[in-house]
């Protein structure tokens, strides 16, 4: 059986074909979770631009001006400021500790997206067990606050490290006990 020049485009073609479909289907599953973090990111964005100008307006005051048409992109700026600033570690304090402790409040408020649902078929973590795991998860972010005061070997930052997880804690009870119930009414 001799195969020809046609019949062998033919098939290089059609895996063409069948790799772009692929590619295609990656790019289309991503576009949800992009166009969520770009809403998400512009709605922030303007909730501190009105809360700043909403403040300036109480406090009888100018408010952000200078950066961008009517100071829209002073939240950005801040952001580009506090990127470029030099880390300070305490030169008493424990510098793991000290510098681990935000890593894992952001990790853990990170990994927390790995249950939501952002498609139809797109989970990244697909579990039975996902509004438990997104409890137990949220819950290790008062320990990064906790860690990073009491690296700090000051009592006023370790106060301080103190009250954010109270508050943060304080936060997930009624949070928690919430999504239990919606949860366990959900299951009857």
């Amino acid at each position: 059986m001799i195969i020809d020049i046609i019949e062998i485009e033919a098939i290089h073609s059609f895996s063409r074909l069948e790799a772009l479909k692929e590619v295609y289907g990656i790019i289309w599953m991503l576009v949800p979770i992009f166009i969520l973090v770009l809403g998400i990111t512009l709605g922030v964005l303007v909730i501190v631009w009105l809360e700043r100008e909403i403040s300036a307006g109480i406090q009888q005051r100018i408010g952000p001006e200078y950066a961008g048409p009517l100071g829209i992109l002073q939240a950005l700026a801040d952001g580009t400021k506090l990127l470029f600033k030099e880390n300070l570690f305490p030169s008493r304090g424990d510098t793991r500790l000290f510098s681990i402790g935000p890593s894992i409040a952001a990790i853990s408020t990170l990994l927390s997206y790995s249950v939501i649902p952002f498609g139809y078929h797109f989970v990244l973590a697909d579990l039975n067990i996902g509004v438990f795991l997104w409890i137990a998860i949220s819950s290790l972010a008062p320990v990064g606050l906790l860690m990073s005061g009491y690296g700090s070997n000051n009592k006023y930052s370790f106060l301080g490290g103190l009250r954010a997880a109270a508050q943060s804690i304080s936060y997930e009870i009624p949070l928690t006990l919430c999504v239990l119930s919606i949860s366990l009414r959900v299951i009857r």
